[in-house]
């Protein structure tokens, strides 16, 4: 229970890290950056994802607009978030997602633009009839999250002509969504699913943004300015998490060997390995971590900037304690890193 109960920590954090890296990027660079950054993100995995995991749900005999609803019924709720399916014919289905809404949880929905989710359908949405060599498929937005409509809906269309870039996401905001129909549903694989496999893909679908999103911000601000903004948002997502997973774990906030144990705990919770050292940890504590989930298939500056804000991350964490603690992360091999934690010193 101890193991799942971190994987579950694990997915809770980092989906705080999305949330809040998204409220920084508004607050300091304004609408405009932050659609941008949308679209690039959900483009890229939009590329990674779609196509890949379309034939494993069980969609490639179904119509184009008909599979593009169910696909995103089907993955969402592989990530825990709540999406229905609204039939309508073979060449006109309907999404609706339901609250509260993971992308923008809590009070987090009224920190963000519009052009959030303008950004995310344009690209994943509108791109799906592109990746199905259908250019006739696009997608009708009727409500959004920002606007204070419904929440988020539309459906997929297969129009009688090919549809420019432009028209490959439309909005109709007069329409209303055909009633909901349970027996409708498809039945996602999660439903067949034990608590640890559900718990670890919730967990991977936050890391996916968290890793993509970095990379796709550097594209945008550049390298520095991404360090500096996704480095303060993990260290304030650190700061503030803290007590929430601490009690996930049933983790002692006391001395520094009780904040090694969170950390190896939390790691563990990621499928790394972890060891605390021997030493005298009355006065430091090192731990030797092996794995690296987080940068898993990243090299480069890209794998060198997710290390540096996921080191903030675990240091907003170890701030937050009773003791007040300095953490230092020094990497020791291609996927083994060194943390010692100290106590911080007048």
């Amino acid at each position: 229970m101890k193991n799942l109960d971190a994987i579950r920590a694990q997915g809770h954090i980092h989906h705080g890290f999305l949330l809040g890296l998204q409220l920084m990027v508004a607050s300091r660079r304004g609408p405009e950056l932050i659609e941008q950054w949308m679209f690039a993100l959900f483009r890229r995995q939009h590329h990674e994802k779609f196509l890949s995991s379309f034939a494993k749900l069980g969609l490639s005999t179904e119509p184009d607009a008909v599979a593009c609803a169910k696909y995103h019924v089907l993955s969402n709720a592989i990530g825990g978030v709540p999406v229905e399916y609204i039939a309508e014919s073979d060449n006109k289905a309907w999404v609706r997602f339901r609250y509260p809404r993971w992308m923008y949880h809590g009070a987090t929905l009224c920190g963000l633009p519009d052009g959030v989710g303008r950004g995310f359908m344009r690209g994943w949405y509108a791109h799906n009839g592109v990746s199905l060599n259908n250019p006739r498929l696009g997608f009708v937005c009727v409500s959004e999250d920002m606007t204070g409509e419904f929440g988020f809906c539309g459906y997929f269309k297969e129009f009688d002509h090919d549809l420019p870039e432009e028209e490959r996401l439309q909005f109709s905001k007069s329409e209303l969504p055909p009633p909901f129909r349970a027996e409708d549903q498809p039945l996602a694989p999660a439903a067949h699913w034990s608590d640890e496999r559900l718990a670890k893909a919730n967990r991977n679908y936050a890391l996916e943004y968290i890793r993509n999103g970095l990379g796709e911000l550097t594209q945008l601000l550049g390298e520095d300015e991404t360090r500096a903004l996704a480095g303060q948002a993990a260290r304030l997502i650190g700061l503030q998490y803290y007590a929430e997973t601490a009690v996930l774990l049933g983790a002692i906030d006391g001395s520094i060997l009780d904040a090694g144990h969170y950390l190896a705990a939390m790691f563990r919770g990621m499928g790394d390995t972890v060891e605390l050292l021997s030493g005298d940890q009355q006065q430091q504590v090192q731990l030797q971590h092996n794995g690296l989930r987080i940068v898993r298939g990243i090299e480069g500056s890209e794998r060198r900037l997710l290390l540096a804000c996921w080191h903030q991350l675990w240091l907003g964490a170890m701030r937050s304690q009773q003791l007040i603690l300095n953490l230092e992360m020094e990497q020791t091999g291609p996927d083994t890193l060194l943390w010692t934690i100290t106590q911080c010193r007048r």
